[in-house]
């Protein structure tokens, strides 16, 4: 299945016609009637909270989620790979686009990742007009649920909706400290940008090595399939992932 987005948009006294209307402006965005409701869904906190709203929201972000009484659905077409980072892009400024047209809240039900008000809008800001690393920066800051860990490796959910692999590092619990969390974040953020920006990236053999910068300590690149989700999933990569792993 070629990814798509899947964006939840909820509001207060929020039409679902005009959510549809603001996403056509931009191009390629409909509404899902299916699941879309004018009426509140209880499960809306829970599924916020797990979406990482935590690192972003603050009280106003939650009392949006706990007052809505619209849930809209907004759906991309399936995208091609080499459309991915456009569509992806479109879709930060429709986002943008709805937050400032009465929508309150809004999460990626493809990556399982929200923001607050605030954080939306100023990485809208940041996308609208960067190019290169900068833009696929802000890209996979908006898109890219990230860290994640499953007591092996760090990950990242959402690099399919750039049309790229998921990024990956191999790390010990040991290293998952206050200190050391933020640098190995950093390297996978590294990683992604690389993926998304250099034309070497899309001839990555398994067992490259790769360095962050030229004086950096060697890391060993290993390749593989998705097999964290069923093909069907939202949350499936047909890209695999590409991993960062210790020399030796």
């Amino acid at each position: 299945m070629a990814p798509r987005h899947v964006l939840c948009v909820l509001g207060s006294g929020l039409g679902l016609a005009e959510i549809e209307r603001v996403a056509a402006g931009f191009g390629g965005f409909v509404l899902d009637r299916e699941y879309s409701e004018a009426e509140p869904d209880p499960r809306m906190p829970e599924a916020f909270e797990a979406s990482m709203a935590a690192a972003s929201f603050d009280e106003e972000d939650w009392a949006a989620v706990e007052s809505h009484d619209t849930v809209g659905y907004l759906l991309s077409a399936p995208m091609m790979r080499e459309l991915a980072a456009d569509t992806s892009r479109r879709l930060l400024a429709a986002t943008a686009a709805l937050l400032r047209s009465g929508a309150t809240a809004v999460k990626n039900e493809s990556s399982g990742l929200t923001h607050g008000r605030d954080r939306w809008l100023a990485l809208a800001d940041r996308a609208a007009d960067a190019k290169d690393e900068d833009l696929a920066d802000a890209l996979v800051t908006a898109w890219v649920k990230r860290p994640i860990y499953d007591g092996r490796v760090l990950y990242s959910c959402g690099m399919h909706l750039l049309g790229a692999p998921e990024v990956e590092i191999e790390v010990g619990e040991e290293q998952l400290t206050e200190d050391d969390l933020p640098d190995l974040v950093a390297h996978l953020d590294t990683l992604a940008i690389y993926l998304l920006t250099d034309p070497r990236a899309e001839e990555i053999e398994d067992g490259a090595g790769f360095r962050m910068t030229e004086d950096a300590p060697r890391w060993v690149l290993r390749t593989g399939t998705c097999d964290r989700y069923d093909e069907d999933d939202l949350f499936f990569n047909p890209y695999g992932y590409v991993r960062l792993t210790h020399p030796g």
